[in-house]
């Protein structure tokens, strides 16, 4: 039935108050985390290529950033490592003194409001770049599993806030749980990254983290792009074992599993906008065929539309800017 012109839907856009009055989905700070890539082989800030904008961190100098990122309003931030040796079982990811230990305690004891949120992963430690110990050319779940928990207590045990373990090894999240309890952590939560794609979009992280894989690709562990329901079996999963908040990643070509993940479950959805979506939007912008500022906000307002509680992004830093503004 057309109710028109008694109805009239543009009443609620005619100016900018209205239609902030009316709003239904909010972008705000408080819900943004920023990744950083921590280097141990640097000594000044060294820009990725194909990530503008994005740095490697000396150690010595994270803590600046930090506190820039902390003056912003960001509540938090992820710590990717990048070590000066790799080796088979990527031992220096649990190493007491690695770089991701140094660098928490450096944050904790100069900026201890920012939440510290720590990748727990082998794939930047280890000198074939697969996210787990390999024997016979194939990644081992259960001999992994071990490791990654060390890897987590060690950054606990430096001061970490949170830890995230994006390694897709099946149980994980509950030996992590396992681990951290039995050593009296039983109050660090596990940002699980238990919806995670074998997708296109990580190449420009690869170069960041020097994570690419030596050998083949990592489709064995991480999920196959066509699959849903496998995401909720995921999702499950990780929830038995004791995740606290949950992850899809990527976001942007997933909007659809980021709705299914927020229906099906109470727990906090966090969703990654992803190096490559992070470098396409940059990309256009530096060639002037669009409004970077504009898209970005538009982009990650259909995140949080979808279902997502938190994002973390490379854009942070500029959303808290335009926020403000």
């Amino acid at each position: 039935m057309n109710n028109f012109p008694h109805v009239r839907l543009r009443r609620l856009r005619q100016n900018e108050t209205i239609r902030s009055l009316v709003r239904e989905t909010h972008l705000r700070v408080d819900q943004l985390i920023y990744p950083m890539f921590i280097a141990e082989g640097v000594q000044e800030p060294q820009e990725i290529a194909s990530m503008p904008g994005i740095m490697q961190w000396p150690l010595d100098q994270v803590t600046g950033e930090a506190r820039r990122i902390a003056d912003l309003g960001i509540p938090a931030i992820l710590l990717f490592g990048i070590p000066n040796e790799k080796d088979a079982v990527g031992s220096q990811a649990y190493a007491e003194h690695g770089v991701i230990q140094e660098a928490i305690r450096r944050l904790k004891a100069e900026i201890p409001e920012l939440l510290i949120i720590t990748d727990v992963c082998l794939c930047e430690y280890t000198d074939h770049g697969h996210c787990g110990v390999i024997h016979n050319g194939t990644v081992q779940n259960d001999e992994s599993l071990n490791l990654l928990a060390q890897m987590a207590l060690s950054h606990v045990e430096a001061g970490a806030d949170i830890v995230a373990p994006s390694d897709m090894m099946d149980g994980r999240v509950g030996v992590l749980r396992h681990t951290l309890d039995e050593h009296g952590f039983n109050q660090t939560p596990i940002m699980a990254y238990s919806v995670k794609y074998a997708s296109g979009f990580y190449g420009p992280f690869r170069e960041a983290a020097g994570s690419a894989p030596q050998f083949g690709d990592r489709r064995a562990y991480q999920m196959d792009p066509a699959n849903v329901r496998e995401a909720l079996r995921e999702l499950e999963q990780d929830i038995n074992e004791g995740a606290d908040m949950v992850m899809v990643k990527p976001a942007l070509s997933y909007l659809d599993v980021i709705r299914q993940v927020r229906d099906h479950c109470d727990l906090p959805v966090v969703a990654y906008n992803v190096s490559g979506e992070y470098s396409m939007v940059k990309a256009a912008a530096q060639n002037g065929w669009i409004d970077e500022q504009r898209i970005v906000m538009e982009l990650l307002t259909s995140i949080r539309r979808a279902g997502a509680d938190m994002i973390i992004t490379y854009f942070a830093p500029d959303v808290a800017h335009w926020l403000r503004s």
